[in-house]
């Protein structure tokens, strides 16, 4: 059976809950670096039709495909999620906007092209909102895409961010079954600078079947091989969603989440190597078993500073983190690659 095959049987298992398409799938305020200061976010993940790839299958990990909608949102329902989504920031002053969907957001299948017109056109008429970041496959960033963007947001910043994961394309196909090369997405960054557009990686620290040091290492040469790609680049470390194939496996002691201390090494490694690279991490689910986790006493700690690092871009928040599992993790980085394909648990 191929992996496909494999994510979209348990993608087919899975049932999506109808609710309102006036409403966003999820909308949160949080704070994220920007021009070496700490800035407010506001997070928009539209209910859209769903990602295309998702679909017919979709990466080993995502959950988000859950998040579509039962039935495709009209054009009016699309608008008046982004206007219900704003009443989460009436507080905030000065602000970032970030823009998710369960796929693309430049899909027009997903949003059509007139709203994602109107959209963007109501956040550029937003004086307090400074920088508009959206997500989508690299397949969708193309020249008359990006410009019917431009126009819309004028003078307002504009960023497009990809799910990357990883430079490897035989561990992009074989781990998370993404389905594009690093081709494309290095093609998608061309465009991007030629419009005058920065670009933001998303990289996924331990996909399906690698070792703890193979996945620390992988990240660590991605960034380097994305370096010249992209102006910010932001670390997931994967988690176990509900519905997904990583679920599949850890629910069957065939996967363990990465540990806090690979992020940190990461961290240490990449940006004392690429300072002017927006480097940050945001542990989902840090400290439980369903994600990334050192030790109950530590994990806390350590993801605190991670967080706090991702804010300020400050190395030194990093230095002095210590557990007495921070010599397991040493042991673990030393074995779990002679078990054969078996994790090393807790």
């Amino acid at each position: 059976m191929s992996l496909n095959k494999a994510v979209l049987e348990i993608r087919n298992r899975q049932r999506i809950k109808p609710s309102s398409n006036e409403y966003p799938a999820a909308v949160w305020r949080s704070t994220d670096h920007f021009n070496g200061e700490t800035a407010d976010t506001l997070t928009i993940i539209f209910k859209t039709s769903g990602c295309w790839w998702g679909k017919a299958g979709g990466c080993t990990m995502c959950g988000f495909v859950y998040d579509s909608a039962k039935i495709p949102p009209k054009p009016e329902e699309l608008e008046k999620q982004l206007e219900n989504a704003m009443q989460k920031g009436e507080r905030l002053e000065r602000f970032m906007v970030k823009i998710f969907t369960s796929g693309s957001f430049l899909d027009e299948k997903e949003i059509p092209v007139e709203t994602r017109a109107n959209i963007l056109g109501k956040l550029a008429t937003d004086e307090r909102v400074f920088k508009v970041i959206v997500e989508s496959r690299p397949e969708f960033v193309t020249d008359d895409i990006l410009k019917s963007c431009i126009d819309a947001l004028g003078d307002t910043p504009f960023e497009v961010a990809i799910g990357l994961e990883t430079s490897s394309d035989d561990i992009r196909k074989n781990s998370i079954n993404k389905g594009f090369k690093f081709t494309d997405y290095t093609n998608a960054a061309t465009v991007a600078r030629n419009n005058g557009v920065n670009m933001k990686a998303y990289l996924l620290l331990k996909p399906l079947f690698l070792s703890e040091k193979e996945a620390l290492e992988d990240i660590v040469k991605t960034i380097d091989d994305v370096a010249e790609h992209a102006q910010t680049i932001s670390i997931n470390l994967c988690n176990v969603q509900n519905g997904t194939y990583v679920e599949h496996l850890w629910q069957r002691g065939q996967y363990r989440p990465p540990w806090l201390w690979s992020i940190v090494e990461i961290l240490q490694r990449t940006k004392q190597k690429h300072p002017e690279l927006v480097i940050t991490s945001d542990p989902v689910g840090a400290g439980s078993k369903r994600g990334p986790h050192n030790c109950k006493k530590c994990s806390r700690d350590v993801s605190d500073a991670v967080h706090l690092y991702s804010r300020t871009q400050d190395l030194s928040v990093l230095e002095g983190l210590n557990c007495e599992c921070k010599e397991l993790w040493k042991k673990v980085l030393e074995l779990d690659g002679l078990t054969y394909g078996s994790p090393i648990l807790d």
